[in-house]
C-alpha cells in the first residue's frame, strides 16, 4: 500500500493538496528500486500508470497512458521534459531541491521529495511529493 501526498504552490501562494492511498509494487532490478502504481481519478490523471526507477539520489518517474511524461529528480540539477496532456504538449524545467529516500530492506520506508517546476519560462510552481510505502 502508498500513502501518497502531492502539494503544489504557485508564485501567488496558493496551494494545491492531493493525498491518495493506493495500491502499488515495489521491487529491485539491477541495483535499483522500482515503485508502480496505477493513477486515480484523485490525482486527475485516471488511467495513467507512474513508474518511479529510484537510484540512490536519483528517481526518474515516467506516466504513461491519458498523461504522459518522463521526469527526471535529482538535487542540484536541472531537467528539461515534455510533459502530453489531452489539452496539448508541454515542455517542462525541473530544479530538484531536495531528495531523500529510505527504504528497509523489507520493501517499506518513504520518499521525500521537494522540487520546482517551470512550465515554458511561464509558470512556476514549489512542490512537495511524499511517498510512504507501507
Amino acid at each position: 500500500m502508498l500513502k501518497i501526498k502531492g502539494k503544489q504552490t504557485n508564485t501567488e501562494g496558493e496551494e494545491n493538496v492531493i493525498e491518495l492511498i493506493t495500491e502499488g509494487k515495489l521491487y529491485t532490478k539491477n541495483g535499483s528500486y522500482y515503485l508502480v502504481y496505477d493513477e486515480t481519478e484523485i490525482s486527475g490523471m485516471e488511467g495513467s500508470t507512474t513508474t518511479l526507477k529510484i537510484q540512490g539520489h536519483k528517481i526518474s518517474m515516467k506516466r504513461f497512458g491519458s498523461n504522459s511524461s518522463s521526469l527526471i529528480f535529482e538535487k542540484g540539477h536541472n531537467y528539461t521534459a515534455e510533459y502530453m496532456t489531452a489539452y496539448g504538449d508541454m515542455t517542462l524545467e525541473v530544479l530538484t531541491e531536495n531528495l531523500a529516500v529510505n527504504i528497509s530492506e523489507t520493501g517499506k520506508g518513504n520518499i521525500d521529495l521537494l522540487y520546482k517546476l517551470n512550465l515554458s519560462d511561464n509558470i512556476s510552481s514549489n512542490n512537495h511529493l511524499t511517498i510512504d510505502i507501507m
